[in-house]
């Protein structure tokens, strides 16, 4: 049945309204895929009616960063508008969560959530629900979903539109398929079409009898959220050195969001790109890369001449960065006779002059072409299109013919003859669950074309971040020597990881799909997970360790250990007894807490009486990795923003001082004394006016913001 097309939001909400009655059950994609427009609608009709109810089953709702000062909003509210654009329609429900205003006919259940965004918001935390990314169709179908609503992209070809789920094809699809299977009746599915979301294709597209209605409004037509390009500091890049040297080129690549993430593309691309400076860089951040380390067993540090093939829960800008280097260019493809092929040498993407013979020898050409082979040769681009299937040969496109049977070798060099120079086709670079990104990312996307534009696969979740559902020999041929990089907030001794709460239940993210990647890491031969992790964290002005003896909350048990990952090192535990892994794991810790750390190992009986630490490991500490990356000729290697930024001159002007401020800030005294000591020396900035402009504070008028005016200039000016 054809959906029913929709020109207005206030029409949209009465449809579903019509459809799924006064108690909503609303699913909704994570990131990017939500129409906020048609959520706010939803939401503002419940609220304001008693009498309806309104539960919301999503993830990641993404909202701007809110201030925790004026300094602050003085900064970041006018970056803000900018960024996103005035028109831009914050989620509703989030900002009444945020501020414990949620109407008791309102809830919000969401199994990840912006990386500490939460913390402290009652609703938020109760209504939590902790699963893995794979099992959210499996367990929305117990909930009664009655109304599903996405944003999807669309684009007009000779007179048809074609739609795609785009950024979400993670979950909604599978969603539906269960429902159906579990005799659950069919909620309504609406698809809100947005103009500039990038539109690709592959298994994110579908028929317009998907969706039960179709949304084309412009007030949908709103600025995409785009995540700023972070900076990188020293301590984050020389854990992405590390970890670049775990990579293996013809390998696989998994890789989350941040500046972790980051650090790790622009290692690739700088081992890449120029090798030299990039050994250099490993030398510099102490990678004893020729020992019997991590890196020298599972890595390697030349560039890449097969390239990577990404298989990846979120697609983001790293990936983009990878393309278009040409590191990100191993293309799989869904037959295993072919993918094995390719694996063991017999062929290459562009068919050799022996092709047929090769193929035939390792049973991905069979002896006989009937239809169905003769439709896999077409599909994979081994025969022309046009071809033909006669009673007693193959008719190509330029009138000559090919045996249908190849069990001779005259035969086999007749289609040697054909099939050389030939490339396949049907070959992915990049696939992935949900994308979400830069605008210079979404702008990438939308420029997508030919064989950059099919090689690229949004897909479903299940199919990205494990190995079941009846393709696992296919999968782990393609995803060989795969390396799943994942990050996380704490790591124990013995291995254990802490990613996504603390020890008193307070969610901080999710799990998402970190479990499955550590678990199918395990099950892949050749498959490693890394976690990346900083050393330290400061927490109210006071260092404190990553690395911990134990925590009262694990994300990832120890008996899934493999390997981690600080700016001091890799860590590699799999298979390890409980000793060698304190020993890896105190080799990667920062050096003020090392001895702490050996203490409780003695004392729980887990590492040896006699133990001491190695001198080389007192050098873990931040001012070695700092000077080793920010001083003399690696410096220009590594800046603050390698993927450029969307902050203005005047705010990177800003940034440092304002930071400095807020580390300062952690103490009441040492917040004093910067303010005696600023108006003291009464500092000047030669371009300060400009950027006291920026902020606001060029003509202050109250004594606050005649104190804030002050701070700000000792902080650009360095003073203590």
């Amino acid at each position: 049945m054809s959906p029913q097309i929709l020109t207005s939001v206030g029409a949209c909400v009465e449809h579903v309204l019509a459809q799924a009655g006064s108690a909503l059950r609303v699913a909704t994609p994570l990131g990017l895929g939500k129409p906020n427009v048609l959520l706010n609608a939803l939401y503002a009709r419940v609220a304001g009616d008693a009498a309806m109810r309104l539960d919301i089953f999503t993830a990641l709702s993404l909202a701007r960063p809110q201030w925790k000062s004026d300094l602050e909003r003085r900064f970041i509210e006018p970056f803000l508008a900018r960024h996103l654009g005035a028109d831009y329609p914050d989620l509703a429900y989030v900002a009444a969560q945020k501020a414990g205003a949620l109407p008791a006919n309102v809830r919000i259940h969401e199994f990840y959530m912006q990386s500490g965004a939460m913390l402290g918001v009652e609703s938020a935390q109760r209504d939590y629900t902790s699963l893995n990314y794979t099992h959210v169709a499996r367990d929305l179908v117990d909930r009664d979903i009655n109304v599903i609503v996405q944003l999807i992209a669309a684009r007009e070809e000779a007179g048809r539109i074609r739609y795609s789920l785009a950024c979400n094809p993670d979950v909604t699809a599978e969603l539906l398929e269960s429902m159906h299977a579990a005799g659950a009746p069919r909620p309504c599915v609406v698809g809100v079409v947005h103009p500039d979301l990038p539109f690709v294709g592959n298994e994110a597209e579908v028929e317009a009898e998907f969706f039960d209605a179709l949304l084309f409004d412009q007030a949908n037509r709103h600025t995409l959220f785009a995540l700023p390009r972070a900076n990188i500091d020293p301590a984050e890049y020389a854990i992405g050195l590390h970890a670049s040297a775990l990579v293996r080129d013809g390998g696989t690549l998994q890789i989350g969001i941040g500046a972790l993430s980051d650090a790790l593309v622009h290692a690739l691309l700088l081992r890449q790109r120029d090798n030299a400076a990039y050994r250099a860089g490993l030398d510099a951040v102490g990678a004893r890369v020729g020992e019997s380390t991590p890196a020298a067993r599972l890595g390697n540090l030349d560039g890449f001449t097969t390239g990577l093939y990404g298989a990846s829960e979120m697609v983001m800008d790293g990936f983009m960065h990878l393309a278009r280097a040409g590191i990100l260019r191993r293309r799989v493809y869904d037959d295993q006779a072919l993918e094995q092929a390719l694996e063991d040498g017999s062929i290459e993407d562009t068919l050799h002059a022996h092709a047929a013979d090769a193929l035939y020898a390792c049973g991905a050409l069979g002896p006989f072409v009937d239809k169905a082979e003769l439709a896999r040769l077409l599909r994979f681009g081994l025969l022309p299109e046009g071809t033909q299937l006669g009673f007693t040969a193959l008719q190509l496109p330029d009138g000559s013919s090919l045996p249908l049977d190849l069990g001779n070798a005259e035969a086999r060099a007749q289609w040697n003859r054909v099939l050389a120079g030939r490339t396949l086709r049907e070959g992915r670079y990049l696939r992935g669950a949900f994308y979400l990104g830069s605008r210079e990312f979404y702008a990438w996307l939308c420029g997508l074309k030919g064989a950059d534009f099919d090689g690229l696969s949004m897909t479903r979740v299940s199919d990205i971040n494990q190995l079941y559902g009846g393709r696992e020999s296919l999968d782990a041929l393609q995803r060989r020597d795969a390396r799943f990089f994942n990050t996380c907030m704490m790591a124990t001794l013995l291995g254990a990881a802490t990613s996504d709460a603390l020890e008193n239940g307070q969610v901080v993210s999710g799990v998402g799909g970190q479990y499955n990647f550590v678990a199918m890491a395990h099950a892949l031969a050749g498959g490693r997970s890394i976690l990346l992790l900083r050393a330290t964290r400061e927490q109210r002005g006071k260092v404190e360790s990553n690395i911990l003896w134990n925590y009262g909350h694990t994300t990832i048990p120890r008996h899934l250990r493999d390997i981690y990952v600080t700016e001091y090192g890799s860590a590699d535990l799999r298979g390890k007894s409980d000793e060698d892994c304190i020993l890896a794991m105190l080799a990667i810790a920062d050096a003020r807490f090392q001895d702490g750390l050996v203490a409780q190992a003695k004392a729980a009986g887990k590492l040896r009486h006699d133990f001491e630490i190695p001198p080389a490991w007192r050098g873990n500490t931040a001012e070695s990795i700092a000077s080793a990356l920010k001083q003399g000729e690696l410096a220009p290697y590594f800046p603050a923003f390698p993927f450029g930024s969307d902050f203005s001159s005047e705010e990177l002007r800003l940034l440092p001082a304002l930071a400095r401020l807020k580390a300062i800030s952690a103490s009441k005294l040492k917040l004093a004394l910067f303010l005696l000591g600023a108006y003291l020396n009464r500092p000047h900035v030669a371009d300060g006016e400009l950027l006291m402009a920026r902020l606001k504070l060029d003509q202050p008028t109250t004594l606050v913001e005649r104190l804030t005016r002050r701070l700000v200039l000792a902080a650009l000016a360095g003073r203590n």
